[in-house]
């Protein structure tokens, strides 16, 4: 059966000129002059490619030949056809074998017969690929039959040629329905069906691409996927990557410094009167939140610049303010008093919008539904408590769920509520399958954090360990960091950084300690604060920007070291209590 004919027949031996096959693109163009039939065609090594011992570079691993094909795919990719071309030609290496490069034109021609004659000829081992191949192109062919209302054609192209190559039944029906529906066959002359020969054709060579075995036609793009893949290596390898521009130099190989962590104080905030015990930037970075045993919270607004201002100080509470809580789009926070109540705040305004309150009864954590809808308190019965925002209170999980002293965090998908439900043990509750899992540890937790993606559950305990918990599949612990102190008080850490690569904490020792979050190295310990530090926040959309709560009744934001610090540093003080060193000490007042 001859091919599907476009303007011209096909003659009876191919000879493909140089100057027709440049017109090929996206790295799959040939450019050495052919002759012969496909049936003249054997299998063949390409030009210099059985002299295994022909390597470049230092390591003795990279094969001339591939390294020389895949530079001229990368040429023809970018379009450089004539220097791809000069390269095949100067080294001796083709791109592609004479068998490829005819049934790459065999096919831009739509010499369907003919092309799966070829495919028999390229040295396919394997008969699934060559079926599969086969199967691709006569699908080609089918539809362009159907394109031109050539259904007789197509049907018979279906029942004798396509359809013995036993695919999937289903697949059959979808091509008979090409036939029977007229609305489908109308698609076939649209846009985004098959539409235009020339293109179509150029995606079948792309399929065909992806199914030959490399050594036959090299993937699209390879060059540059390597290149790509050999940069983020590099990236994640680099202790201390924390920027956020994503462009990487092909010059010189990457290696971030310590400067692109935040080491240096900034700004000191001294509004709160007494010891600081929680601190939260929102979801969109623009606001810092703080409780105080001051019996207070407090709304700070980061500015454009980084400098951080007092918005709001949220008065009402009778006890110590233990925990702030953030909605999903950072209109409104929530404030928990230590087992007494949870108010609901409006952050443009300040105002107190709601309290939630349980009869006789304290609150002792809260958290936000990602519908911004509902909240979760923890209750000191050791229950869990749902409401609307309005107060109204819509279900419970009493029995041991939660402590005095808890965390509360929910799932993004709100499916999942996760709290300490007893000293050594995390409880993750399940409230579509009404299902408990425990993480268990061997020592007394004393907090944790849910990474951003919910994958990772980051857990402090009393030995002065902090557990990083994959939460995938089998709960596990897979690294585990050690260097703060922590002998009396609760201490908080949390993930942060570009891709959150990083996990901070506070310390009784008065320090803030940062890790690498792979690796579990301690990669600074910044001074600064002269009291216990209870909690850090990382601010989620600037990665050079961290925050530290203390009992000194101050926050410290810390940034970038400027370029004269980081030269200088190892001989100077870097968080002097004075004025001169670039510090800001703000103090606020009332609002």
């Amino acid at each position: 059966m001859g091919g599907l004919e476009d303007e011209e027949p096909a003659s009876k031996r191919m000879k493909v000129s140089s100057e027709k096959l440049k017109g090929l693109s996206n790295g799959l163009s040939v450019v050495e002059p052919l002759g012969g039939s496909s049936r003249d065609l054997m299998a063949r090594p390409l030009q210099s490619e059985g002299d295994s011992g022909d390597v470049i570079g230092s390591k003795g691993v990279i094969k001339r030949v591939e390294f020389v094909r895949i530079i001229a795919n990368a040429l023809y990719s970018l379009g450089y056809k004539k220097t791809g071309a000069y390269l095949e030609e100067e080294s001796g290496i083709p791109l592609h074998s004479p068998a490829v490069n005819v049934l790459m034109q065999q096919i831009h021609d739509g010499k369907w017969d003919e092309s799966v004659e070829t495919l028999h000829t390229i040295g396919l081992s394997d008969e699934n690929i060559v079926k599969a191949a086969s199967v691709l192109v006569l699908e080609q062919k089918f539809f362009e039959l159907v394109e031109r209302d050539k259904v007789t054609e197509a049907l018979r192209t279906l029942r004798t040629e396509i359809a013995p190559h036993q695919i999937n039944e289903k697949r059959i029906r979808e091509l008979s329905s090409w036939l029977v529906s007229p609305s489908m066959r109308a698609q076939a002359n649209s846009s985004c069906q098959r539409s235009a020969k020339a293109k179509s054709r150029t995606q079948l060579l792309e399929e065909l691409q992806k199914l030959l075995p490399a050594s036959l036609m090299i993937p699209e793009k390879r060059l540059e996927h390597l290149v790509e893949r050999a940069l983020l290596l590099q990236r994640d390898a680099c202790t201390f990557h924390n920027s956020l521009n994503k462009e990487m130099s092909l010059y010189t190989d990457h290696d971030c410094g310590k400067n692109q962590i935040p080491s240096r104080t900034l700004q000191v905030l001294q509004d709160h009167s007494d010891e600081v015990w929680f601190l939260q930037f929102s979801h969109n970075g623009k606001y810092l939140a703080s409780s105080s045993s001051d019996r207070s919270a407090i709304i700070w607004e980061v500015d454009l610049d980084g400098r951080i201002s007092l918005k709001h100080r949220l008065l009402g509470h009778e006890q110590p303010v233990s925990l702030v809580s953030w909605s999903s789009d950072d209109s409104q926070l929530l404030t928990c008093g230590v087992e007494e109540a949870v108010r609901r705040w409006d952050v443009t305004s300040g105002e107190c919008l709601h309290v939630y309150e349980k009869a006789g009864l304290g609150l002792v954590s809260c958290g936000w539904f990602p519908d911004g809808k509902h909240i979760l308190a923890g209750v000191n019965d050791k229950s869990i408590c749902m409401w609307e925002l309005d107060g109204n209170e819509l279900e419970g999980w009493k029995g041991q769920r939660t402590l005095k002293i808890s965390d509360l965090e929910i799932t993004n998908d709100g499916k999942k509520i996760i709290s300490i439900c007893r000293d050594t043990a995390i409880l993750l509750l399940d409230r579509e399958l009404n299902v408990d899992k425990l993480i268990e540890e061997d020592q007394i937790i004393t907090s944790f954090q849910l990474s951003k993606d919910n994958k990772f559950l980051l857990v402090n305990l009393l030995n002065q360990e902090i557990h990083l918990w994959n939460l995938e599949g089998e709960a596990e612990i897979v690294t585990t960091y050690t260097g703060h102190k922590r002998t009396r008080f609760v201490i908080r850490s949390c993930f942060g950084g570009l891709d959150q690569a990083f996990i901070a904490s506070g310390s009784e020792d008065s320090l803030v300690y940062i890790w690498h979050r792979g690796t579990g190295e301690v990669i600074e310990a910044l001074a600064g604060h002269s009291g216990s530090v209870n909690c850090v926040s990382w601010n989620p959309t600037n990665p050079h920007m961290l925050a530290s709560a203390s009992d000194d009744h101050t926050i410290r934001i810390w940034g970038l070291r400027e370029l004269d610090d980081v030269v200088k540093f190892k001989n100077t003080e870097q968080h002097s209590s004075s004025n001169g060193n670039g510090v800001h000490y703000t103090n606020g007042g009332t609002s």
